[in-house]
């Protein structure tokens, strides 16, 4: 291992290397090789193969297992009789705990005191001594490191880590006995780079003609921002969504890797994610988490791009533990994913019949939503949902709906409208005079609201807010606060000393069209 860790902290691991440690790997003493699944529904639908790797089905329901007990199974007797720790709220988190529970070990899982019960007992549950600390895994990751000095026990990364990212390459070696065919291409969903890095370096070791495809959240792509930058970036903040993938910085290790074996990159939206959760869940009666989905939501969106791809697509369904509060939000979303609704703001008369006239535009198609509240003005504001036969519609309609003298805002790629304003049409309100709109990302936690209210200005109102629960460890908020403009200069201070994320949205489409 000596030579291993001179070539990794020098740069110069290679394919080669991670093959050799994957073979070697210790990762069956806990992991089992998990099936590859025909999707057949949606192999038809795109006219390709498509398979999905199931790591779903490993006995914490997340690939994560793989890593984590390659490298606690090869501690030395010494290390492992100190034990270890490691900073995460999610599946690394169950896959230390799971390892340590088989290997005998004390662990030490340092969780934001932010974590659903959920997670924090599936742990304790393993016998791992779990810590709360902070509102974020920043605020947990480095309060770790500090018990780690003081405890003298061994920090387990989640990725960037040879023995790690080795761990998770054994799905390269499995895919290899799986597929028959010998081109192919494999879609990865990417966090901090372990998993890719370790299934690209397998993979391109023997078979370099294989593509390697990673997929990112838009709002979570620390990796592709770093590789086309050509050096690591620190992004300021990220989705929350796609949590299991939402990390401000990748390893600087696997960046390397990646950068190497790695052929092409998606990106793609929390509608597309949850379109894909759908699909997974229509051949296979599978739910997986939001990043369980984000390799399939990749492959369908290069397979349209690219719809003469040769060979099968493989997609890494990475993991099912989700929140079954987290469904609802899902299911708002995965046909507006799936390009089979429209949003749209459509301004029509005040007026008896007007809504018959407006119907008569849209003819024999499906309302899917319809949101309107009476107001003595000369023009109502409706938020509708528009069933749709095919993406093209969505344009369509809007040109009819023009041509018909309606004004029309296409809202269905607005978060805000989806998120917020389609439960708030009605609200309207002028009188709310220096209105300034913010949306807020708070920890799902008691208090959280109590700490922006008690720092807030007694004389500064607020006039508009919308919390909805969305089954995540983080809450999206939007409050609308009435500050002079005398006084932006110490609301500005207000929003840096907050804590909490917070983005100006006050020149919103949604939020102008029905709720000032």
């Amino acid at each position: 291992m000596t030579q291993t860790t001179e070539k990794w902290q020098a740069g110069t691991l290679d394919a080669m290397d991670v093959l050799r440690l994957a073979l070697t790997s210790k990762t069956y003493g806990a992991a089992v090789e998990t099936p590859l699944s025909l999707l057949p529904r949606l192999s038809s639908r795109l006219g390709q193969r498509v398979l999905l790797k199931r790591e779903d089905q490993q006995p914490i329901f997340s690939f994560k297992l793989r890593g984590a007990f390659n490298k606690m199974a090869q501690l030395s007797p010494d290390e492992a009789a100190r034990g270890v720790i490691c900073a995460s709220a999610g599946n690394h988190a169950q896959g230390v705990a799971f390892s340590a529970q088989e290997l005998g070990l004390k662990a030490v899982i340092v969780m934001p005191a932010t974590t659903p019960d959920i997670k924090v007992l599936a742990c304790k549950a393993r016998g791992a001594e779990v810590v709360l600390h902070g509102d974020s895994f920043s605020d947990a990751e480095t309060y770790a490191y500090k018990l780690q000095k003081e405890r003298g026990l061994t920090f387990v990364h989640p990725y960037d880590d040879p023995l790690v990212l080795a761990g998770q390459g054994t799905i390269g070696l499995e895919l290899l006995r799986q597929i028959e065919e010998e081109d192919y291409t494999v879609f990865v969903p990417v966090g901090g780079g372990g998993l890719i890095a370790g299934i690209a370096g397998v993979l391109k070791a023997l078979r370099p003609h294989v593509r390697i495809v990673g997929v990112e959240p838009e709002d979570s792509d620390a990796m592709y921002q770093s590789l086309k930058s050509g050096e690591r970036r620190r992004l300021d903040n990220v989705g929350i969504f796609v949590d299991g993938v939402a990390v401000k910085q990748v390893g600087e290790y696997t960046l390397d890797l990646t950068r190497r074996y790695t052929d092409d990159w998606v990106r793609v939206s929390t509608d597309e994610v949850c379109a894909a959760l759908k699909d997974i869940f229509d051949d296979t009666r599978a739910v997986m988490e939001p990043a369980g989905a984000l390799a399939l939501a990749g492959l369908k969106k290069y397979a349209a791009e690219r719809p003469n791809t040769s060979g099968p697509l493989v997609a890494l369904a990475s993991g099912a533990n989700v929140n079954f509060d987290r469904l609802r939000h899902v299911s708002e979303r995965a046909e507006i994913g799936e390009k089979r609704e429209a949003i749209l703001a459509v301004t029509i008369p005040e007026q008896a019949g007007a809504f018959k006239a407006f119907i008569e535009v849209i003819g024999g198609r499906a309302i899917t939503e319809f949101n309107y509240r009476y107001a003595p003005r000369l023009d109502a504001r409706i938020f509708v949902g528009v069933q749709l036969a095919s993406a093209g519609e969505r344009q369509e309609i809007v040109e009819e709906l023009l041509r018909a003298g309606y004004a029309v805002t296409d809202l269905t790629d607005d978060e805000l409208a989806k998120v917020h304003v389609r439960h708030m049409v009605g609200g309207r309100s002028p009188e709310a005079v220096d209105e300034r709109v913010y949306s807020f990302t708070f920890p799902e936690r008691p208090g959280a609201l109590l700490q922006f209210l008690t720092h807030l200005k007694a004389d500064w109102n607020i006039s508009l807010f919308h919390y909805r629960n969305h089954g995540s460890d983080y809450g999206r908020v939007l409050a609308g606060v009435q500050v002079p403009d005398a006084e932006l200069p110490a609301f500005a201070d207000f929003l840096s000393g907050l804590g909490y994320p917070a983005e100006d949205m006050t020149g919103n489409a949604g939020y102008r069209l029905f709720l000032t």
